[in-house]
């Protein structure tokens, strides 16, 4: 009898919290298909030592912090060594070289058209979706976001606003860090402020208006990639700490955090914290900051050594991923795309194949056991023949780049170039280099590695494309000024 009183109480509770719209906490089976709103924040150049909460010395990020309390956080999670290459991992679920991107420039920066986007999977499954800042995939206009699964865009040119560089990649001219000229929904508008100020803003704009629709919204900065410009407020913080870039550096990383601290408060006020994944990473290894604090690693962005391409991953999604777990497997970025495609239920089309596994066993059971696996890296960024001045010297044959600026992961190695071995569980900092003591073991990594070149080489569909391009950016802002000049960007509500 007492049992029977005690399991309809349960029930009672049960029906009462469904009732009233409350989730029971670490309901940890009801991720998959749960469609909540996702909001991804990755910033650009920030590696893994620069946060306060991995253990810098005096960088301020407060609200970074506060989000690495509330979430799950991959603790060996690597993005790749450079900007671009990362992006194309985190949106078509595939390796860098599988999508053409073997560089951030040159043409070589472009998303292979035949890659399926997380966007457009997450559109298939009825949510909105948006992209604020940094696409860096393709100017052109069929390789353009909005063409690629995006709703609502905003975003500058190129790889970081103002560059210009052989081929289609370039900017909107006089464009800045302040008052960047946008591109909103394929129409240039002129904004006022600090660029990363004018992202979140609009990105929160966006989100309040989106109702009960599920959405994805993909915030990445451009910040603190260089050059490094941010309001001397922010630079002061640590002008007597190091030097005036790093400062600057140091700087743009701390009015990001102010803005992800808006973002988590607006989110509290909206009543949305607690049916949205919110996600913070960055795209590869620190630009300005590893010389300062780099939590022990070798190397930085650009290198292949493991500052190069471990990054932060925090996922904070209440009462459904736990809080203040850390999860010490080797992931990738291309492991997002299954993840986020699971959690909102959404079908990857059997076209479509993918490098990396979803992160639900994981973030279920931190403990769990994954299939074995090596996972790859390369610098990428040989020149190119008949490119301008610099770009188009020396050896540019991408085979012959095989076997230079590469290296293979797994657990408990990894291997950088064909000579070094590193037993990265002991030894994070590559002090030591094992490899005349474990000569089979990087015998049989490099024996993988070069499969998986064998496997991306046909898929370099970038190579051979012509620089003898216009600028899309810049003709459409000039025939848009021509024809009725560039608005203001009217702020949106928030």
């Amino acid at each position: 009898m007492k049992i029977n009183l005690f399991v309809n109480f349960i029930s009672i509770c049960i029906a009462v919290t469904s009732a009233c719209g409350m989730r029971p906490l670490a309901n940890e089976s009801g991720l998959p298909g749960s469609r909540p709103n996702i909001i991804i924040v990755m910033t650009d150049d920030q590696g893994y030592g620069d946060l306060a909460c991995h253990g810098h010395p005096f960088l301020k990020t407060p609200n970074m912090d506060k989000l690495h309390t509330q979430s799950t956080r991959f603790t060996d999670y690597h993005a790749s060594p450079t900007c671009a290459p990362t992006r194309s991992a985190l949106m078509s679920g595939r390796a860098q070289f599988k999508n053409g991107v073997t560089h951030t420039i040159l043409e070589r920066a472009r998303m292979a058209l035949s890659s399926t986007t997380i966007s457009q999977v997450l559109k298939s499954a009825g949510y909105t979706t948006a992209i604020f800042g940094k696409w860096h995939l393709g100017d052109d206009d069929a390789y353009q976001p909005q063409n690629r699964g995006f709703d609502e865009t905003f975003i500058h040119g190129a790889g970081g606003i103002g560059q210009n560089y052989p081929g289609t990649q370039g900017d909107a001219p006089g464009t800045g860090y302040f008052n960047p000229v946008i591109k909103h929904n394929n129409s240039f508008v002129q904004t006022k402020g600090y660029c990363t100020d004018v992202f979140f803003r609009q990105a929160l704009g966006w989100i309040k208006q989106q109702g009960d629709k599920p959405f994805f919204a993909y915030l990445a900065t451009n910040a603190p990639h260089g050059p490094y410009i941010v309001d001397k407020k922010y630079s002061d913080l640590y002008k007597d700490k190091c030097k005036k870039k790093q400062a600057c550096f140091l700087g743009m990383i701390t009015n990001i955090d102010d803005n992800l601290g808006i973002l988590m408060q607006k989110l509290d006020e909206w009543g949305l914290t607690e049916n949205t994944l919110l996600i913070f990473m960055t795209d590869n290894g620190s630009a300005a900051g590893s010389r300062i604090y780099n939590a022990g690693m070798k190397g930085g962005k650009n290198t292949v050594n493991e500052g190069g391409s471990r990054v932060p991953l925090f996922m904070r999604l209440p009462g459904r991923i736990k809080t203040g777990v850390d999860i010490d497997t080797l992931t990738r970025h291309y492991d997002i795309y299954p993840t986020l495609a699971e959690i909102a239920g959404a079908k990857i089309p059997s076209t479509v194949e993918l490098d990396g596994h979803s992160l639900i066993p994981l973030i279920n059971k931190p403990k769990a056991k994954t299939e074995k696996r090596y996972t790859f890296f390369h610098k990428g960024r040989w020149n190119k023949k008949g490119a301008p001045g610099r770009w188009g010297q020396g050896d540019c044959n991408p085979d012959n780049a095989k076997h230079k600026n590469f290296a293979v992961r797994n657990e408990k190695w990894r291997l950088v170039g064909k000579d070094s071995l590193y037993d990265i569980q002991k030894d994070p900092g590559e002090a030591t280099n094992v490899i005349a003591a474990h000569p089979e073991v990087a015998a049989e990594m490099l024996k993988a590695y070069d499969g998986w070149w064998a496997e991306v080489r046909p898929l370099m569909v970038n190579e051979d494309a012509s620089l003898d391009t216009g600028k899309p950016f810049v003709e459409q802002f000039n025939k848009q000024k021509a024809a009725g000049g560039i608005p203001d960007w009217v702020p949106p509500a928030i």
